[in-house]
């Protein structure tokens, strides 16, 4: 007799031991119809309504579960049904609110959706962890909401119109930042009918890890959400990149500098200041240039390419994403978290004449990305303080903004006319190896 497996034939497998108990799949093939994405804040409104009902339920559900698992040291069954239901509807209302996927979605939160959540079978929990519940939460609920948006209650902006901070300011909604990707995406879906990869995998991402935070504070598991950008799979871009993120860094953080890191920072902060006042003024030459030759002059193309160098070096030591006091040259190959970036190539005039207004989406994104950056500095510095180690999900979420950040300053100054790319492609997990095919067998074998 032939062994069961541990779960029904028809579900999913169960994940490998190592991944997150919450995780956010995508199946969705980024095609999008265009009279659906015309109008789709007007037709997610049943689906926000039912949200808010659903989550004044949620409100005074936590607390019994919070009760019920101090009690218990596991959510009831029920409890933690309703909170995983919740969880996935919300998933799936925001992405199709943000055009993370197509199909209108159900409302009750089952399983099926384009960019779905599977959740783990709930599980033994720490009491103390449990007691402690909403405190330990609260910097992974305000990384998942500043990454997504502005946060309601940090006393940003408030969807109720009070000053006070309500339920509704906690959903798991997505608000300013990732909403001004999906006005972008809005008009790139109507022009083309397609999402673009990039922003479909950013916004998958902070969904993810939105669904995690929440999954956290619902009891739905005790395990911290994880900001490793490596979850959901972010697909590589299509062009190869003219700017890549080098990452050489060993996650160790020296205790005395991180205590007085900005300290240490003013004098980089002053140069920085002198050297970009100048990269201003050979951007201008180089779009000259540029605009003339069809392409970036060499000594103007190394000037901004080391600034553009310089400044990742800086931010990622002023953020903590990595350690050593960097260079004030922007020298290529001297620093752990560094871009490469390619020589001098022929650019297409048009788009060098309109770089300004064609690099400003760009660095709408910047902007949503460099608040997550900010509370990555934030968070490791209390982290590294204590461990004298940065953990490694906030350190690759720090790259991969800074990288973001290098491609959009890299475009605007001309370095490239490759678009920067949104998704955190560079820390996808390799896709298992097809299996090898058998050989087939020789004739003489096949009729011996």
């Amino acid at each position: 007799m032939e062994p069961q497996p541990p779960w029904e034939p028809d579900a999913p497998p169960p994940a490998p031991d190592n991944s997150h108990p919450i995780r956010v799949v995508v199946t969705d093939d980024l095609q999008r119809w265009r009279l659906t994405v015309f109008f789709r804040f007007i037709l997610a409104i049943p689906l926000l309504l039912w949200l808010l009902i659903w989550s004044i339920g949620a409100f005074f559900a936590a607390i019994a579960n919070w009760v019920a698992t101090l009690i218990k040291g596991k959510p009831p069954r029920g409890l933690y049904e309703f909170f995983a239901s919740y969880v996935r509807f919300a998933t799936h209302v925001y992405a199709y609110l943000l055009l993370a996927a197509d199909p209108y979605p159900g409302f009750t939160g089952q399983p099926g959706y384009p960019v779905d959540v599977e959740i783990a079978p709930r599980a033994p929990q720490s009491r103390w962890k449990t007691a402690f519940r909403f405190f330990l939460a609260l910097p992974a609920i305000i990384l998942a909401e500043v990454f997504t948006g502005d946060p309601g209650f940090l006393g940003g902006n408030n969807r109720s119109g009070s000053g006070s901070s309500d339920w509704w300011n906690f959903e798991l909604g997505t608000g300013v930042g990732l909403f001004f990707v999906s006005v972008l995406a809005w008009f790139a879906c109507l022009a083309r009918g397609r999402m673009p990869q990039g922003f479909r995998d950013l916004m998958a991402y902070g969904l993810r890890y939105a669904a995690q935070a929440w999954g956290y504070l619902f009891f739905l598991t005790d395990r911290y959400p994880d900001a490793d950008p490596a979850e959901p799979p972010a697909a590589p871009p299509e062009k190869p990149r003219t700017i890549r993120l080098v990452l050489a860094d060993d996650l160790r953080r020296s205790r005395l500098t991180v205590f007085f890191r900005f300290l240490l920072f003013l004098p980089h902060l002053v140069w920085l200041a002198l050297w970009s006042l100048a990269a201003w003024l050979a951007a201008v030459a180089n779009w000259f240039a540029t605009l003339v030759l069809g392409r970036s002059p060499a000594p103007l193309h190394r000037f901004l390419a080391a600034y553009v160098r310089y400044t990742v070096t800086v931010y990622a030591y002023v953020f903590i994403v990595a350690n050593p006091f960097p260079g004030f040259v922007g020298a290529p190959g001297t620093y752990p978290v560094e871009v490469e970036i390619d020589g001098p190539k022929p650019q297409h005039r048009l788009k060098t004449a309109f770089r300004l207004p064609l690099a400003i989406p760009a660095f709408i994104v910047n902007s949503a990305l460099s608040s997550a950056l900010f509370f990555v500095a934030i968070f490791g510095w209390f982290v590294s303080l204590a461990l004298g180690r940065m953990p490694k999900g906030l350190r690759n979420l720090g790259a991969w903004a800074i990288r973001y950040g290098a491609e959009a300053e890299g475009y605007l100054f001309l370095l490239t006319d490759t678009y920067p790319y949104s998704g955190p492609w560079e820390f996808a997990l390799p896709a298992p190896a097809p299996p090898e095919a058998e050989p087939e067998p020789e004739p003489e074998a096949a009729f011996a």
